[in-house]
């Protein structure tokens, strides 16, 4: 490829770039947290595709069915979306909710006990007719065992507190003290299920660069 070419190449895929949402930056306020302080935040209500499990996510075998289910959708809402026409948008991160039923039971040591909900937040003109259609269509393509069981639903979190955590997602511990601290400093209790946004992809970051938002809701 010539010069003239090579640029206009890159001219293009710039253009194009620039022209696809990044819901992220469209909802700063709940996607992006410091890693000094953590912050009060009201998280509104969004729409997402979402799968229901049990089991430690480094072992259990649900776990990497949810995960696959839940991007190949994802994926494919997306690719349909720009097919029709409309603005291209960036998938948005896996996004987990983590609990055991006597919370104040909660171990990291005995992963093997949590339940856990594994979302990723769809944007507005993806509705419950086209996560249908795609489904189907994916379901002649792939062999996705936990397909069936992704939910598309609307989930209102609310008031939340959070904070960022750099690192391996076994040094959490800290970050998640300091984050209830902080909550019991505001005069608020903490509520719902421990939440946590994962930002950076594990297969290629080094652990120790890894970026994960943690909430928890309060009130």
């Amino acid at each position: 490829m010539d010069a003239e070419l090579w640029h206009e190449a890159g001219r293009v895929h710039t253009v194009r770039a620039m022209n696809k949402v990044d819901y992220k930056k469209e909802l700063k306020h709940v996607y992006t947290a410091s890693a000094k302080e953590p912050s009060l935040v009201e998280v509104p209500q969004l729409s997402y595709l979402r799968i229901d499990g049990a089991g430690d996510p480094n072992s259990s075998r649900s776990y990497q069915e949810a995960v696959a289910a839940l991007f190949s959708l994802a994926y494919t809402l997306k690719f349909s979306v720009k097919k029709g026409g409309a603005r291209d948008y960036a998938v948005m991160p896996l996004e987990g909710l983590w609990w055991v039923d006597d919370m104040k039971q909660f171990s990291v040591t005995r992963k093997d006990e949590w339940q856990w909900t594994l979302m990723i937040m769809q944007p507005a003109m993806v509705t419950a007719s086209l996560v249908e259609s795609c489904r189907s269509e994916l379901a002649r393509k792939k062999d996705l065992p936990a397909l069936a069981q992704v939910e598309f639903a609307a989930f209102d979190e609310g008031k939340a507190a959070q904070v960022l955590h750099v690192g391996p997602f076994s040094d959490e511990g800290p970050t998640i003290e300091r984050l209830h601290r902080f909550i019991e400093a505001q005069g608020l209790k903490l509520t719902g299920k421990h939440h946590e946004i994962y930002l950076s992809d594990i297969r290629r970051a080094a652990p120790a660069k890894w970026k994960t938002i943690i909430r928890q809701p309060a009130e």
